[in-house]
């Protein structure tokens, strides 16, 4: 499955000897005969470069992975896939030393290894790139690239030319149309990812992780990706391709192993799996009882949006939430859901679109607009933007409610507790008082201080980013009987979240958007798991069958 290299990047026969990235392809062979060879090599390459096996790895209530493996292999890639949560990212943070397994073994080249840090994972030939760059604005771009193995002169001291000019080198060989010497500052997101790939090959790994490359890049970008992933594959590189989209995966991978809820469900090769095979083996689950959904009488509209665009992250959104709702929205990274939510909130301003409330257009410029009109937000990140740790659970709740709890301009603190007790009860909140410090409850328990605060605001529209995302399965099952309890009072309730079960289990109808747009909407009446799978991540039936 070989891609043909365009004019405008360099050419495997005629690649210059010294070159970093391609210095195994310095061959004296004529370019048919080191073709041939490759291929021989290839076809013979039998023994994974990276194995892992029985890894493990829990945090406080949420296990994240259980008895996984994995193999990599020289000249070939491997790609990782499974919904949001399913394991992928802790996988990654355990094999660049930034997380240490619980349990199980990583082997390189047969021998076992250990990675306690990022800058060991990288003396073992392993290199990530990432979806988001981690990279140094007011450092240049060579500098960016050698930052931690800086060429040394006999002295000891960084070879600044040596390691421009290597720099410039790896940069010239990818096609990037960088200058090395160029401040990283001054090069936009699409560059600065093609940095980023450059670091990478600066270290000569064996094992290339690239997690979710493409996400910030233009079609013609994302082309010249896939050629310098066939000069990776060609070099004998091992690649891990992390990605939610399907035409890139039956595009550039060769083998693949599925993750579900933090276990190892599948591998295989990708020429012999239908898409179809791959769906059912990242959906594979039934909604059971967690999901407490209740029938309830869903009434006239309360909320209808309409045409919500914003100049980089949504476009044209359109949709209505009705009384005693739950509507869902389901979508993979990058899909837009939780951005346009913020807009709707007042974080953001959306470039156009219209928002009508109980027959009345809205157009909230903060969230305290949002909050007047009866609309509340609880957000994905409960830790930055959902709760203040530094203070007790009582000041949390009340915060929002100052109106309530005041009389002349001071606080009244006997009404403080009040409020906070209605509505912390009604959640089952677990602390050993209220003025216990939220920085002390578990995941679970502030996403519960996050929910008592905005319902004490007495919202008609409450909206949940990812309402149980890292809180354990008990906390989850509390979370959705109030779910019920609220939409059962006649709240309408829009739940962004990437659990396929708990949309399934208990969204009304689901809003199913991908890169920014809304796809579809659909009755959630016997929906099935993999018609959001396909619709989310643009498979149609044709390819799927």
């Amino acid at each position: 499955m070989g891609a043909s290299v365009p004019a405008y990047l360099p050419n495997l026969s005629t690649a210059p000897c010294g070159w970093s990235m391609m210095a195994s392809l310095c061959l004296k062979l004529p370019a048919s005969g080191a073709a041939t060879l490759w291929k021989d090599r290839r076809s013979n390459m039998t023994e994974p470069v990276l194995t892992l096996s029985g890894i493990s790895k829990s945090f406080p209530g949420v296990r994240a992975l259980h008895d996984v493996s994995l193999e990599l292999y020289a000249g070939e890639v491997t790609a990782l896939i499974g919904e949001n949560g399913a394991g992928k990212s802790t996988l990654v943070k355990i094999l660049t030393g930034i997380y240490q397994p619980d349990a199980g073994e990583i082997r390189r080249n047969g021998q076992a290894i250990q990675l306690p840090t990022a800058h060991s994972a990288s003396e073992h030939g392993i290199t990530a790139i990432h979806q988001e760059t981690v990279l140094f604005d007011e450092l240049s771009v060579a500098e960016n690239i050698y930052l931690g193995h800086a060429p040394r002169n006999r002295f000891g001291m960084i070879d600044w030319k040596k390691m421009r000019h290597e720099a410039q080198l790896t940069l010239d060989s990818m096609a990037a149309g960088i200058d090395a010497g160029a401040p990283l500052k001054e090069l936009g997101i699409a560059k600065k990812h093609l940095v980023a790939v450059a670091r990478a090959l600066s270290v000569d790994a064996q094992v290339v992780i690239m997690d979710e490359p493409t996400a910030a890049l233009s079609q013609k970008e994302i082309e010249d990706l896939y050629v310098l992933i066939e000069l990776l594959k060609e070099d004998r590189k091992a690649i891990l391709f992390i990605s939610h989209k399907f035409d890139e995966i039956y595009r550039i991978a060769d083998r693949y192993t599925v993750f579900r809820d933090g276990e190892m469900v599948g591998k295989g090769l990708i020429k012999e799996t239908p898409q179809s095979d791959i769906v059912r083996m990242m959906v594979g689950r039934s909604v059971d009882q967690i999901f407490p959904k209740r029938e309830t009488a869903i009434g006239e509209t309360v909320l209808e949006v309409s045409g919500l665009s914003h100049p980089t992250e949504f476009h044209d959104v359109s949709f209505a939430v009705r009384k005693g709702e739950i509507l869902g929205f389901y979508g993979l990274v990058g899909a837009g859901r939780s951005e346009v939510m913020q807009a709707i909130f007042g974080m953001t301003r959306p470039s156009s679109g219209a928002m009508v409330l109980d027959g009345k257009t809205i157009a909230p410029r903060s969230p305290a607009d949002a909050v007047e009109v009866g609309i509340v937000y609880v957000p994905e990140e409960r830790g930055k933007q959902g709760v203040i740790t530094g203070e007790p659970i009582f000041k949390n709740v009340s915060l929002p409610s100052l109106g309530k709890t005041s009389r002349s301009g001071f606080l009244r603190m006997a009404e403080e507790f009040s409020l906070s007790r209605t509505y912390t009860e009604r959640l089952d909140l677990r602390a050993s008082s209220l003025s216990q410090n939220v920085s002390t409850l578990s995941g679970g328990n502030q996403q519960k201080v996050v929910i008592a605060k905005w319902l004490a605001t007495l919202p008609k529209v409450i909206i949940l980013d990812e309402p149980t995302k890292g809180i354990d399965i008990g906390s989850k099952a509390a979370v959705h009987e109030f779910m019920g309890e609220l939409v059962a009072q006649g709240l309408s309730v829009i739940m962004v979240s990437s659990e396929l079960p708990e949309v399934l289990g208990m969204s009304d109808r689901v809003v199913v958007m991908r890169e920014g747009l809304v796809v579809d909407t659909l009755v959630n009446d016997g929906l099935a798991p993999e018609t959001l799978v396909r619709l989310a991540a643009g498979i149609v039936e044709e390819q799927a069958a």
